[in-house]
């Protein structure tokens, strides 16, 4: 399992110095990985395959009513890249409440994730 860092997105008015914004995306475990959510985070996913399509899934956690929506194989084509709002959000649904994370699991090593997490204070 591969607990994602999140790279926190520039503010606006930021000092921007080579290589300060680049991103890094980082190979999934094929299994069942986590990131700690904020509330202000992006999800991003990229198969980096030359040729073979694989699948993401992001699980749901029940909400006050007893709902999921967990997005199942999401088939992500050689190259595509996916993004996912799932992390922009406190409320039940996506985040264990015990554990504060969501959790996202990649068919294949070959898809990379990236969580970007909006500056504090966003959105405002």
């Amino acid at each position: 399992m591969t607990t994602f860092t999140a790279q926190i997105i520039k503010a606006p008015f930021a000092a921007i110095t080579a290589g300060s914004a680049t991103l890094a995306m980082t190979a999934a475990s094929a299994g069942a990985d986590v990131f700690a959510c904020t509330g202000r985070d992006l999800v991003l996913a990229q198969n980096t395959h030359a040729s073979i399509a694989y699948t993401v899934a992001v699980t749901s956690i029940a909400d006050e009513k007893n709902r999921t929506g967990d997005i199942t194989t999401y088939s992500l084509a050689a190259g595509e890249i996916a993004m996912f709002g799932v992390g922009l959000t406190n409320s039940p649904g996506w985040k264990n409440a015990s554990t504060g994370q969501i959790t996202i699991t990649a068919s294949n090593a070959a898809v990379k994730i990236a969580i970007l997490t909006l500056p504090a204070g966003y959105p405002s």
